[in-house]
């Protein structure tokens, strides 16, 4: 019953190459799915409805992670695109922007795999589920939205 509710839904939005939020690069979330965004919209790959919500647009991810680590997002597009590994680009943004201590990445992901836990994000996070079919309250965080969405995580099943 659980699996014909699935598929009677909107979702997944299944988009092979791009990772889960949860996924780390040297310890830091979120920073490979940026990469993996840019590197799917160069190859084509990446649906149109996502680009406004790319890069530089504030209050997203991406602008978020970028401001954390002080570095500008079309540098990034640009030297990722060049090719090299996931920790090579995240070198290259420490050294181009800076690199936080042990404590701000911890910090870092708190926020990020909190986001819409009782915070501003939470009504967003609502209208995201709706999108979708969901009720409020089938997940608590934008990051299980995300897992929820992408067909990494059943409702109701945790």
């Amino acid at each position: 019953m659980l699996c014909s509710l699935i598929m009677a839904l909107p979702y997944p939005t299944l988009i092979p190459g791009l990772r889960s939020p949860f996924d780390q690069v040297n310890g830091l979330v979120y920073f490979g799915r940026m990469l993996d965004k840019i590197r799917l919209t160069a190859a084509g790959k990446l649906p149109e409805g996502w680009q406004p919500m790319r890069g530089n647009a504030k209050g997203s991810f991406d602008w978020r992670c970028c401001e954390f680590l002080k570095i500008d997002y079309t540098a990034l597009e640009a030297e990722t695109l060049k090719g090299g590994s996931d920790e090579s680009l995240l070198a290259w943004a420490f050294a181009n922007g800076r690199q936080p201590t042990e404590q701000e990445i911890e910090v870092w992901n708190g926020f990020m795999t909190k986001r819409g836990w009782r915070d501003a994000g939470t009504q967003r996070l609502n209208e995201r589920l709706e999108e979708i079919g969901l009720p409020p309250g089938t997940v608590e965080t934008m990051f299980e939205y995300i897992e929820i969405d992408e067909g990494r995580l059943v409702p109701g099943a945790k």
